[in-house]
């Protein structure tokens, strides 16, 4: 009952009243955003949803549009400003997502959604991590996030996806709000690394 009704309806009230909460918050941010590193003030990523649907992801924009001589834009380090890594580290540039969550593209619990061009290097066993709505956090970003192989986050996402309880989650975004509190592996970017696709390519 939880898995297939009670989850998205706890995902709609939600989103939806963190929303109305948090919307002096979004005014703030998206003025700050706008003044500090231009327009637009939200950017979209395509990642696969629930049965590798691709949708767009929101979040607050993080990086300038600086460019060079060549007018081609500058490195993501370059153009990463000390307001954009508070974002990050705060996980701020996350909140548009709860958009995403309320019209059903993702979920607050589930694995994160990584690039549409990694699709096709996952196994058999790994594209099940899609046989559920992506998740704003997950199992894998509290146990270890960034220091965990990817291979070792797809076993989580997978063991998550076999067990889904309502306690699970509580106890997951417990966890979330705790790391997000302590800053621990926050704001480091969710992209599989170009390793994944040239360890898996023959």
């Amino acid at each position: 009952m939880y898995r297939y009704v009670l989850k998205r309806l706890f995902d709609i009230v939600l989103s939806a009243l963190g929303m109305v909460i948090l919307s002096p918050v979004y005014l703030v941010l998206a003025i700050l955003v706008r003044c500090k590193l231009g327009k637009p003030v939200l950017f979209s990523q395509s990642r696969p949803g629930k049965n590798e649907k691709i949708f767009k992801m929101y979040k607050f924009r993080t990086m300038t549009n600086d460019r060079g001589e060549d007018g081609k834009l500058l490195p993501d380090e370059v153009r990463l400003t000390r307001f954009g890594k508070l974002l990050r580290s705060t996980s701020l540039d996350e909140l548009p997502e709860l958009w995403n969550i309320f019209i059903g593209n993702m979920s607050f619990v589930g694995p994160r959604p990584l690039a549409v061009s990694y699709l096709q290097y996952y196994t058999e066993e790994e594209r099940h991590r899609h046989d559920v709505r992506p998740g704003l956090t997950g199992l894998a970003q509290v146990n270890g996030r960034n220091s965990l192989s990817w291979e070792d986050k797809f076993k989580l996402d997978l063991q998550y996806v076999n067990s889904i309880s309502f306690l699970g989650d509580v106890k997951i975004l417990f966890q979330t709000a705790m790391k997000v509190v302590k800053r621990d592996g926050i704001g480091q970017g969710e992209e599989a690394p170009v390793s994944l696709s040239v360890e898996r390519r023959d």
